[in-house]
């Protein structure tokens, strides 16, 4: 089974460069002919509810065409979407001393997201009070040699992500952090020596929900969009 990806992947700056130029939460008529999709159109969360739940809690709510995590209680929301092989890319901003992330391929069969959903650290790389540093993935793979890409608290980063069986990749305001492939003999050895060991279903779902951490913190989103990647 494979995932092939379309020469619009292989050309990276050609994604990176309009979307940066672009008005915010809008897709540009390349981006569309690729098949990328809106998850947030910067007036609602349609695509999103409350991790095992249906709505989403007050806490998060849309401003100014921006998705805001206004204070601790908003509870981690998912798209109501699974996703298997893709390209995502949003822009976020985290409040200082802040901590949030995003995780995919979470199922609902445990107590929390993390417990299935491998995540992507956002944080304050600062002030934060988390050894693990924006665009890592949570105690799994860092860039190496370190490199800091981001931009400071209160302003906006561009995270991209690329998930398919083949390779994942992360890329930090268009500076590649980390590639690793899910499920390989070297992914099994480093989560069984990190947190998750004794979570059973840790990394296992090869398909689920996207999700956005709360983690206590005020965080905001904006122009979240993702592009399937299909089987042929």
């Amino acid at each position: 089974m494979k995932f092939l990806l379309p020469l619009l992947f292989l050309a990276a700056p050609l994604f990176a460069e309009p979307a940066a130029q672009a008005e915010p939460n809008q897709l540009s008529a390349e981006e569309k002919e690729a098949g990328w999709e809106l998850l947030f159109d910067g007036k609602t969360i349609e695509h999103f509810r409350n991790y095992k739940k249906e709505g989403v809690k007050d806490a998060w709510q849309v401003q100014d065409g921006v998705l805001i995590l206004t204070k601790k209680g908003g509870g981690d929301i998912i798209t109501k979407k699974e996703f298997e092989a893709f390209e995502l890319t949003l822009d976020y901003k985290i409040s200082k001393e802040g901590n949030s992330g995003l995780m995919f391929h979470v199922q609902e069969i445990s107590e929390k997201p993390w417990h299935t959903g491998a995540e992507i650290q956002i944080q304050d790389n600062v002030d934060g009070h988390d050894p693990e540093k924006s665009g890592w993935l949570y105690q799994l793979y860092k860039p190496e040699p370190i490199v800091d890409a981001t931009n400071p608290a209160g302003e906006w980063n561009t995270l991209r992500i690329l998930i398919t069986p083949e390779k994942c990749v992360h890329w930090m305001n268009g500076t590649k952090y980390v590639e690793y492939v899910k499920g390989s003999e070297d992914w099994n050895e480093r989560v069984a020596a990190s947190k998750f060991a004794d979570k059973p279903h840790f990394g296992k779902p090869t398909k689920g929900h996207l999700c956005l951490q709360d983690h206590g913190n005020i965080v905001s989103f904006r122009n979240i969009k993702v592009r399937e990647i299909e089987e042929k």
